[in-house]
């Protein structure tokens, strides 16, 4: 039987104790100077006006791989084979990245929305088949509100996939109508009308002009063009009110606004 040897014992206790300590050391010094430059980052990054929600997602990511460098250090020191714990981590991030690979796209995709600010809270906007009000650009999706009051959550991958229409970054927008009349119709009788319509809507910007004039001889209708600018904020006002006028005034005056009919003749056999 081996005698006991109460010295090795010892020196195997300081030896290890040691390397304890330190790994110790390293887990609680690095922790603190990780979360001091974590911090210290998102600070940098809200000094440049940089959005909240990158600033403090990026934060984050930054301090969880500082973290696992300490990780790794504290466990180097321990005696652990830390070439097998980074192979593992980092087959571990692969699957990860891949489990999600739509959500990265969508970060992705916001990071850039946010940086590029194609639209902003408050903006009307057509975008991935959807239309209405920006009610939040998030880190992961972007939040409608529509003119019937439901909100549509859109992930930011669709939204800077798609066209985006934003009708809120003009000042100014042109309103277009199409008029028909019947055939039979005085053309220049109808653009006058059409005219004086315009001169008595005192919301139409007239030093940027008012284009009347024929665009198609349709089936059963004369079809006219009536365009004419406002401030984006009138736009809707301006459409219907100038609809109803057009009609109330055909009326009037006798104009006729056709509907699409068909001729039918029967030929009986004798």
């Amino acid at each position: 039987m081996p005698e006991f040897d109460i010295q090795q014992v010892i020196d195997l206790a300081v030896v290890y104790g040691i390397k304890i300590a330190l790994a110790l050391a390293i887990y609680i010094v690095g922790k603190w100077l990780v979360g001091v430059v974590s911090n210290a980052m998102q600070k940098a990054m809200s000094a440049r006006d940089v959005d909240p929600t990158i600033a403090k997602f990026v934060g984050s990511i930054a301090y969880y791989l500082m973290f696992a460098f300490v990780i790794i250090a504290a466990l180097g020191q321990l005696g652990v084979q830390t070439a097998s714990v980074v192979a593992i981590m980092g087959a571990a991030g692969l699957a990860i990245g891949f489990a999600l690979q739509g959500t990265l796209s969508n970060f992705a995709a916001g990071v850039m929305m946010i940086l590029l600010r194609p639209i902003k809270v408050g903006d009307w906007v057509e975008v991935a088949g959807e239309s209405g009000s920006v009610s939040e650009v998030a880190i992961f999706a972007t939040t409608l509100l529509t003119g019937d009051n439901k909100t549509v959550i859109i992930a930011n991958a669709a939204v800077m996939g798609s066209n985006i229409i934003n009708y809120s970054t003009q000042q100014e927008r042109r309103v277009d109508l199409v008029v028909g009349v019947g055939y039979s119709s005085n053309i220049q009788q109808v653009k006058d009308e059409l005219q004086a319509i315009a001169s008595a809507e005192s919301r139409i910007l007239h030093d940027k002009g008012v284009t009347i004039g024929v665009s198609e001889l349709a089936d059963s209708s004369v079809n006219l063009v009536f365009r004419s600018w406002v401030k984006s904020a009138d736009y809707w006002g301006v459409f219907f009110d100038l609809n109803e006028r057009i009609k109330v005034r055909f009326d009037e005056v006798g104009i006729e606004i056709p509907f699409p009919q068909m001729d039918i003749h029967s030929d009986k056999a004798a």
